[in-house]
């Protein structure tokens, strides 16, 4: 998304960030919600008003999710989610009660939520009336990658390659 959003000027500087996505997979729901969590809390203080309410029902639909996934309680909110939400306070308030009774299942997160929070923001931020939408759409796209490979990283058992194995003479 972030490259098909990225103006021809400015894809070239994504090139750099190929290396770091290779063999970053992962089934692990967290991923999803990491990424649209970063995605919302990214567009919500630049997106335009009218994609602003999404972006704070986003916010609040992510850490739901990561709560539950983390067996923690939904209500408390992480710093950088209050501090987007406090930059957009319509937003954050019409999301409040919007959200309120509705629930979310990680599965309908992964298959409808997370996917169109993606694009919302990402396209929210290409079309925002901000001076370099590139540097966000690329400081977007950084920080997933780098959050993912901590989050994949943590679930991952430290393997010795068979380099390291002759080094130390397990092998």
């Amino acid at each position: 998304m972030v490259n098909d959003f990225t103006s021809d000027a400015g894809r070239p500087r994504l090139t750099e960030l190929v290396p770091s996505v290779i063999g970053l997979t992962s089934d692990d729901l967290r991923v999803d919600a990491v990424i649209a969590l970063r995605a919302a809390r990214t567009a919500l203080p630049v997106a335009a008003a009218e994609r602003q309410r999404v972006m704070a029902v986003s916010v609040l639909s992510a850490e739901r999710v990561l709560a539950e996934l983390d067996g923690r309680s939904a209500t408390v909110l992480s710093e950088p989610s209050r501090q987007a939400l406090a930059q957009a306070p319509d937003a954050a308030t019409w999301a409040g009660q919007f959200t309120r009774k509705m629930g979310i299942s990680p599965k309908g997160f992964r298959r409808h939520a997370g996917p169109i929070t993606v694009h919302y923001a990402v396209e929210g931020i290409a079309r925002a009336c901000v001076g370099n939408p590139d540097a966000i759409l690329y400081d977007l796209l950084a920080g997933a990658i780098d959050d993912c490979t901590t989050l994949i990283n943590e679930g991952r058992p430290q393997a010795e390659t068979v380099d390291e194995m002759r080094l130390t003479g397990t092998m």
